[in-house]
């Protein structure tokens, strides 16, 4: 997996890795690292999704219907960032993203037999409703920021499935 990484001002004590929204890439919430990590106490990443798709970007899957990814290319992309992130020299990670981005950061920290992150944080997404993944909500939740609208977005003649999730606010990991 192609990714950008910024290390550590000193010994690292975990890392942060951002995933990009759709059409985006690696580059685009490359700058947050130093804005969410401004003491740089924690390696960064940002990698790439790995699909390239109209109109155009990084992808990490097709959009049939918002709120439910295409089976086949969120599955392929889910276990190509599992795989990717189990390779990283951290056991202590903080996942992040937007859109899409928010949608992998959610299926990564939360699915069914994957380690749990110190925190999720997430801007514009979703837990993900695909066949082939299922949430693991048995084992106690990270810490999980994800800011919605009080009220469902809407525009004329629709309205957003997406609901608004209460924030909590997730501490600095501590050695």
């Amino acid at each position: 997996m192609i990714a950008l990484e910024r290390a550590a001002a000193g010994e690292p004590e975990g890392a942060l890795v951002l995933f990009h929204g759709r059409g985006a890439d690696e580059h685009d919430l490359f700058p947050l690292l130093d804005v969410l990590d401004p003491e740089r106490r924690l390696d960064g990443y940002t990698p790439r999704g790995p699909l390239s798709l109209p109109p155009g970007g990084a992808h990490w899957y097709i959009v049939p219907r918002v709120g439910y990814p295409d089976p086949d290319t969120f599955n392929a992309s889910y276990r190509e960032a599992s795989e990717w992130l189990d390779s990283l020299p951290h056991e202590r990670l903080v996942l992040g993203g937007f859109s899409q981005g928010c949608v992998m950061s959610l299926a990564l920290g939360l699915g069914a037999g994957r380690p749990r992150p110190l925190a999720i944080a997430g801007f514009s997404g979703f837990i993900p409703v695909v066949e082939g993944w299922q949430p693991d909500l048995e084992r106690p939740l990270p810490p999980v920021a994800l800011p919605l609208r009080a009220r469902p977005w809407r525009r004329p003649g629709r309205t957003c499935p997406m609901r608004p999730v209460p924030t909590r606010r997730f501490p600095r990991p501590t050695p």
